[in-house]
């Protein structure tokens, strides 16, 4: 990728390529590996929180903003039209794959099948850190896979739906289309303010609070509807973004003009404003003479100095003496 080395949307560009293509290969990845799936029937999307956190981390995340900002060109409706068309095939995908988590429900241990619905969490947290850590994990439809295999109990099987879970995966899905929309309507203005790989690290660290919660469940220990995982993504985006960077089009040229037109010389030689202050001669000054000047000594003579100098400053010897000025004293030499 030309700005960003998300390890998670390298790989699909490679497989994939096209920005648009690999905006709705990230969007849509959820979907096919089974990770949202698994997180309806583990009950991730049983609160608000839950669905907002869903919505936002696995169909938004870091890869998203990764695609939408280092990859995708065009116009702001252009990109705009494209997650839309995106948006109309993930969301109504979405909805079904949540119709049908009642019944998976009925043929899994959940106790058994949670825990490995927070290691695919995790799993993911660690491909989207490290693109070296993830190549030793397994992919998460082989960990999804293992979790049906493990869990699996044919006796509480019975083909059941509720419009709760429809609902829920409907909306979690239409919040990542709209996290994607924003990012895209705000493109202008976050490319080169946002540090991507920043960003990434603070999802894949989102992600890991996201799995907790499941994982420690049988324990009975983070149990709370408090949206955590949010809460540090909060401070992941607050971290990332740097309103003092130039962006993409960097500072405006007509104020670089101005700010670096001022008390500069043109190129036809005219002269500045400290070249007259230079030229400037105070009229109370007085007449340069040839007159040695010496110090005077406790009877009121003069004592001539080892070397002669005169106002001119040249010390006799045709050599220049050092200036006692500075180069940003504009005072003539001889006050």
């Amino acid at each position: 990728m030309s700005v960003s080395r998300h390890p998670v949307a390298l790989r699909l560009e490679r497989q994939v390529g096209g920005a648009t293509k690999l905006l709705a290969t990230v969007m849509a990845l959820p979907l096919v590996d089974g990770i949202f799936p698994a997180l309806v029937v583990a009950g991730v999307l049983s609160s608000a929180a839950g669905v907002v956190e869903t919505g936002i981390l696995i169909f938004g995340g870091s890869a998203t903003i990764a695609v939408i900002l280092a990859e995708m060109d065009g116009t702001r409706k252009e990109m705009v039209t494209s997650i839309l068309l995106i948006g109309a095939v993930i969301i109504p995908v979405a909805a079904v794959e949540a119709a049908f988590a009642p019944t998976l429900r009925g043929f899994l241990e959940l106790a058994i099948f949670e825990r490995f619905a927070g290691l695919v969490i995790l799993s993911i947290a660690a491909k989207t850190a490290s693109a070296e850590f993830g190549e030793y994990l397994p992919s998460p439809a082989v960990i999804i896979g293992l979790g049906l295999v493990a869990s699996f109990d044919p006796t509480g099987f019975a083909v059941e739906t509720s419009m709760e879970y429809v609902v829920n995966g409907t909306a979690a899905a239409a919040i990542g289309v709209g996290f994607a929309l924003s990012v895209a309507l705000l493109s202008p203005h976050l490319r080169g303010r946002v540090d991507i790989d920043r960003f990434r690290f603070g999802s894949a660290v989102a992600l890991g609070v996201l799995a907790l919660p499941i994982l420690l469940r049988p324990f009975g220990l983070m149990q709370t509807e408090a949206p955590i995982a949010l809460a540090v993504l909060g401070v992941t985006a607050l971290f990332a973004y740097d309103p003092d960077a130039d962006g993409v089009g960097g500072p405006d040229a007509d104020d670089e003009d101005d700010d670096g037109s001022a008390g500069a010389s043109d190129d036809d030689g005219s002269e500045t404003d400290d070249d007259h202050e230079e030229d400037a001669i105070d009229p109370t000054a007085p007449e340069p003479t040839d007159t040695p000047v010496g110090t005077p000594d406790d009877s009121g003579g003069l004592v001539d100095d080892d070397v002669a100098v005169t106002a001119t400053g040249d010390d006799g010897d045709g050599e220049e003496p050092a200036s006692p000025f500075t180069e940003d004293d504009s005072r003539a030499p001889w006050l």
